[in-house]
């Protein structure tokens, strides 16, 4: 059994995060804001931005009077605000488990694949509740890491089929609060009334291998982070473990799904 080294977890870096996983969280988050279904002039705010996908998202089909983004990575607020800026948009370093500024201020509170990475995810659906009006809504997704977020399924299954130890830094089992029950339980432990979820399921597509495989070479977030601590020689017989299980299109296409879990609940 070899040595587990220690990976980036956190995603500090719009340029590694947006091809990674970026790029399929716009797909969900367009479903995620059309279930809102949130009228025009609202003001909400998006509790650990990112690069800007769900703010994004809410400009171009919520019709909001203002998004605030706020984001604990000075990297991520830098990059937010190159690529974003539209004047209704504004970011700032802000803890999402630390909104005491933002009390009460938002019709709307949202959040996108950020819960699972926080150390008291609890403490952040509060502050999220507490940021949000009377009668507004609160709402996030997370990925189904245990279940049909299948580009990550299929690296982590072979991870582990080529070294056991890994399945500690599966983030199947690493999260297991990312499904619809636990998410349900949360958000009424938050007092919030009037709780749904939903499965929002949507394409990965992959040109060849190299556009699902150069994308774990970042180093950044647990799954590039792993790939990265290994040895050369190791990480190649990762890929081609994967490159065997992946279901090729005659083509050299990848196609795949991948499923958020998403909760919404009022205030």
């Amino acid at each position: 059994m070899s040595k587990l080294v220690p990976q980036s977890e956190a995603w500090t870096r719009g340029d590694g995060y947006e091809p990674f996983i970026g790029r399929w969280s716009r797909l969900v988050a367009r479903e995620f804001v059309k279930w809102l279904d949130v009228s025009a002039h609202k003001r909400w705010l998006d509790v650990g931005c990112g690069t800007g996908a769900l703010t994004q998202t809410i400009l171009d089909h919520a019709n909001p009077s203002a998004v605030v983004g706020v984001d604990r990575s000075d990297g991520y607020v830098e990059y937010v605000r190159e690529q974003l800026r539209d004047p209704r948009a504004s970011f700032h370093v802000a803890d999402a488990q630390d909104l005491t500024k933002e009390r009460g201020a938002y019709e709307v509170v949202v959040s996108g694949l950020v819960l699972t990475f926080v150390a008291k995810p609890e403490r952040m659906i509060e502050e999220m509740a507490r940021a949000c009006r009377l009668n507004g809504q609160v709402a996030l997704y997370v990925w189904d890491y245990a279940g049909e977020m299948q580009l990550l399924r299929h690296f982590w299954d072979a991870c582990i089929e080529l070294d056991p130890a890994a399945r500690e830094l599966d983030e199947g089992v690493r999260f297991p609060l990312a499904n619809a029950k636990n998410l349900w339980n949360l958000f009424l432990d938050a007092n919030l009334n009037d709780v749904t979820t939903r499965a929002i399921d949507v394409p990965t597509h992959f040109h060849d291998f190299d556009d699902y495989w150069v994308p774990f070479l970042s180093g950044q977030g647990p799954a590039p982070g792993y790939a990265m601590s290994l040895s050369e020689e190791k990480r190649a017989a990762l890929r081609e473990r994967i490159r065997a299980k992946l279901p090729f299109r005659r083509d050299g296409a990848i196609d795949l799904m991948a499923r958020a879990w998403a909760v919404k609940g009022t205030r």
